[in-house]
């Protein structure tokens, strides 16, 4: 069986199960499309060609996917005016699956039968999730080791790779030595880097505090 349907501005002669690209439809993936403009219905032999359309008559499709046609240039030119334009046009193109042809005023059947199949696998799904969820919260809670801290003197900061050297130089190599600083210590090291009290002025012996307890903020 057959259809001669017509939609933006072109006749398709489909069947069931042919795939279509015509002028872009509203819709998404999964819709049910409808087109009541059609001009002829063939089943072998018996034809009956619409005065200008077939009465009772619908094609039922499925939208597939919402595409693009390939790329058109166009080029205008007016001669002697050194006029030259040059354009690009996309078609938006919507494809889409017949699924049934009816006549007599037939109706496209309701998906409500299997909306309902689909639903209760879902639902089914759903429940044994939240069921799961508490046990697999209360495994998790359990499993998960604490956070190793990581003496990492970068994690101070503006100190990088560079200005980590230079402090290993001085024999400071980690935070729990900073955070155990005192003034002797920090006197030191500020000469030694020609800091200028940016070890007090940046808060380092705080930082580091904060850092090993796990109170910096990360």
């Amino acid at each position: 069986m057959f259809a001669v349907i017509k939609t933006g501005g072109k006749q398709y002669k489909v069947a069931a199960e042919d795939i279509l690209q015509i002028e872009k439809l509203d819709g998404a993936a999964g819709d049910t499309i409808t087109f009541d403009n059609v001009l002829m219905v063939g089943n072998g032999a018996d034809v009956t060609i619409g005065a200008p359309l077939v009465d009772g008559a619908t094609v039922v499709g499925e939208l597939v996917e919402q595409a693009r046609g390939p790329k058109i240039k166009v080029f205008k030119k007016k001669r002697r005016q050194k006029y030259r334009r040059t354009a690009g046009h996309r078609q938006d193109l919507t494809v889409v699956r017949v699924t049934d042809i009816l006549t007599g005023g037939k109706k496209p059947a309701a998906k409500k039968a299997a909306a309902k199949k689909d639903e209760a696998p879902k639902a089914e799904a759903k429940a044994e999730t939240k069921k799961a969820a508490p046990k697999a919260a209360a495994k998790k809670a359990d499993a998960a080791p604490a956070t190793d801290f990581v003496d990492d003197l970068k994690l101070i900061s503006g100190v990088g790779p560079a200005l980590e050297k230079k402090l290993n130089a001085q024999g400071v190599t980690s935070l729990k030595q900073i955070a155990e600083f005192t003034a002797e210590d920090v006197a030191r090291v500020d000469e030694g880097l020609n800091f200028k009290g940016r070890i007090e002025r940046e808060g380092w012996i705080q930082q580091a505090k904060d850092l090993i307890s796990g109170k910096a903020a990360k």
